[in-house]
């Protein structure tokens, strides 16, 4: 018996692209699909190691829905490095300025720390209306 470790350069043909339809979806259970995607956990070819994750493009991240009264008691903290600088957003308000903004920053918090989650990011799309430009990928749709 002998275990078998995916070599890096086919792992790059093999990727698929799946398409999240974010309407009326919390952002954490969005966030924790495609971070699983991203990695890819979910294929049985799974190595740490390895960047052996797909690609994932979300539509319509603005109409992402809150629980509970998370929409204005939660906070986003933006720091520039200078003094004083510390700006502060409610969730409700950041929706309406950045809405890919929060769904990003929901799925690198649930990525790994490590040298390989900069490159799964780069294979994350999000768009705030419900069209997209990755017409030319096949995008499997998935139901959350």
């Amino acid at each position: 018996m002998k275990t078998f470790l995916p070599q890096q350069k086919n792992l790059a043909q093999n990727r698929k692209w799946f398409l999240i339809d974010a309407t009326d979806l919390r952002p954490g259970k969005i966030a924790a699909r495609a971070a699983r995607i991203l990695t890819g956990k979910s294929k049985a070819i799974f190595a740490p190691h390895l960047d052996c994750g797909d690609s994932i493009a979300i539509v319509n991240a603005d109409k992402i829905q809150f629980s509970g009264a998370k929409e204005t008691q939660k906070k986003y903290r933006t720091h520039s490095g200078y003094l004083g600088n510390l700006k502060e957003f409610a969730a409700k308000d950041f929706l309406a300025k950045k809405p890919e903004k929060i769904l990003q920053l929901a799925i690198a918090g649930m990525l790994p720390k490590n040298r390989l989650r900069k490159n799964q990011l780069l294979r994350l799309r999000i768009f705030a209306g419900g069209d997209h430009d990755l017409s030319a990928q096949k995008l499997e749709k998935i139901e959350i």
